[in-house]
């Protein structure tokens, strides 16, 4: 059976963050996700998730100046220094909130950069965070994202992604497969799913057009999760979706996966 993590920061914005993992606990969900810890404490996000019995199964490092539109560093020349500082910092939050799988964004392609140099910039990065995140028993995972959501993104295909995972090591660096994401640039998603499964170490869901809740999109989202269930897969598929309306209201798509957990 699939098993679901809520994404704390697109899920249950009805409430403060800190308020959202009682909310999600409530939902049903045993497990969460989110983009950022860095506004909050360790020790606070930590005690929030014993207080809900939940597990942190996924976030990500830090991305560079997020309000000024940045989308990672690690594919970014000049900005090595700066890259291992913050894969060091998220350490340090994986360790207190026990969490498997690190996010590393690549960044956004910068003008009149050589796409070789950009290469070249990330493959070094990534080796060298999934050496540190291996020591601490920590997962760095690598997702491919689409130009209409993020414009200008270093890393948009699944096979781009296989592709550098296979050159640094299927035991040193995971794909996280958004499912939407993968839906607007390259479609076929059972096929897709069933070619890089071995790469796979998170995956994420929403519906398109809208990024919403399962349902209310194009995707035959019943069909697409038996198959993943069917070919043996047994990560986390987190909730990266903004609901439609009040976030319960738009669970009910996942009330049979719920109650067979």
């Amino acid at each position: 059976m699939p098993r679901f993590a809520a994404n704390l920061s697109m899920m249950f914005q009805e409430v403060p963050f800190l308020d959202r993992f009682a909310r999600a606990r409530a939902a049903g969900f045993e497990a969460v996700e989110f983009l950022f810890p860095y506004e909050h404490p360790a020790a606070e996000i930590a005690s929030r998730l014993r207080d809900s019995g939940l597990q942190q199964v996924l976030f990500n490092a830090p991305p560079g100046d997020w309000a000024a539109g940045e989308r990672g560093t690690a594919a970014l020349p000049g900005r090595e220094a700066e890259f291992r500082e913050g894969i060091a910092r998220a350490l340090d939050y994986a360790a207190a909130l026990s969490c498997p799988r690190l996010h590393v964004m690549a960044g956004l392609v910068p003008a009149g950069v050589p796409h070789d140099t950009l290469t070249g910039v990330y493959a070094a990065n990534l080796a060298w965070a999934a050496e540190r995140c291996i020591a601490q028993g920590v997962k760095a995972v690598i997702e491919p994202i689409n130009h209409r959501d993020i414009p200008g993104f270093f890393l948009n295909t699944t096979d781009q992604a296989a592709a550098i995972i296979n050159a640094i090591g299927p035991d040193r660096l995971g794909m996280q497969f958004d499912l939407y994401h993968c839906q607007i640039t390259e479609g076929d998603l059972v096929k897709r799913v069933e070619k890089h499964l071995p790469l796979i170490a998170h995956m994420q869901v929403a519906d398109n057009p809208g990024r919403n809740e399962p349902g209310t999109g194009e995707v035959n989202w019943p069909f697409v999760f038996d198959r993943i269930d069917s070919l043996g897969f047994r990560g986390w598929i987190g909730c990266e979706y903004r609901p439609a309306g009040e976030t319960e209201a738009g669970l009910g798509w996942f009330a049979p996966y719920r109650a067979a957990a």
